[in-house]
Formats: structure tokens, C-alpha cells, sequence
């Protein structure tokens, strides 16, 4: 008997990198037992170097587009990861039983920001790829061991 997957929303604030990373390593990598969903609290369009650095860890984000979590009312979520501070301090409330974590990681546009070389900027996104990686190969059990506010090491 198949057991329905979980229905885990990776929410951040633009929705355009941290959030699509994770959905997209979700989707991966645990597809068979999450129904992976990313939002954000406002929509700032797709990260390119995000869609770079994932294309490179073999994992197609490109099809994804950046929506609000306005967009996802309706769909009855088990789990709300928060992956960054801003929405897990701006979480809208969610109907049901559905359980918020906050797993929060870096910002590669802001760690980018003053990089001296399109390479240099890279290896922000890639080291916050694989942090998520790791945190995604986790799951499930890792969003029910997880003190509320922990971050990601």
C-alpha cells in the first residue's frame, strides 16, 4: 500500500533561489516520498546562478518560475520550511495541521554581492547548494528532529 507523499512547501522571500533549490533537490532526490513546493512572501523572479549551480549538481531547475505563496492557497501542506530569516519572521499562517520549520541558509545573491569574479560569486551558491543537499537527504526525518530556529550548518 502506498502511503500519500508529503506535501513540504520551501518558502523564502523571493522565491528565486534558496526556496527553488530546495524544491528542486526535494523533487531529486526525495520525489518518491515528497510532493515538493517553494514560494515565496513576494516574488523577485528566477535566480540565474542558482539555475547555473544546480544545472551543474545535475538537477534541471529551469522549467521552475518564482511565485508568491498566494499562488499555493488551497493545497493543504504537511510541512512549511522557511529557509531564510525574513519569512520565517514574515510566515503568513497556514490552515490545518501543517508544521513550520525554519532551516535557515546563507543568501548567496548578498554573500555575491562584492565578489571579485563570476567565479568567486559562484562558490557562494555552490557551497549553499550543497547545504541544502545535505539538509534535503534528510528528510523526512530531519524536519521532526529539528529544534524551531535552528540554522543550518
Amino acid at each position: 500500500m502506498l502511503l500519500p507523499k508529503l506535501k513540504v512547501l520551501f518558502l523564502c522571500t523571493g522565491n528565486s533561489c534558496r526556496s527553488q533549490m530546495a524544491e528542486g533537490w526535494a523533487r531529486a532526490l526525495k520525489g518518491d516520498i515528497i510532493e515538493p513546493y517553494s514560494a515565496g512572501i513576494e516574488t523577485h523572479g528566477m535566480n540565474p546562478r542558482a539555475v547555473k549551480v544546480m544545472a551543474e549538481a545535475g538537477v534541471d531547475i529551469t522549467g521552475h518560475r518564482s511565485k508568491k505563496v498566494s499562488e499555493l492557497e488551497g493545497v493543504e501542506f504537511d510541512y512549511v520550511v522557511t529557509v531564510c530569516g525574513h519569512a520565517n519572521e514574515n510566515c503568513p499562517r497556514f490552515p490545518g495541521k501543517v508544521q513550520v520549520v525554519h532551516v535557515g541558509f546563507d543568501d548567496p545573491p548578498r554573500l555575491a554581492q562584492n565578489a571579485g569574479s563570476e567565479e568567486e560569486a559562484l562558490t557562494h551558491y555552490r557551497r549553499v547548494c550543497e547545504e541544502i543537499r545535505r539538509f534535503i537527504e534528510t528528510l523526512p526525518d530531519g524536519l521532526t528532529r529539528r529544534p524551531k530556529g535552528e540554522k543550518q550548518q
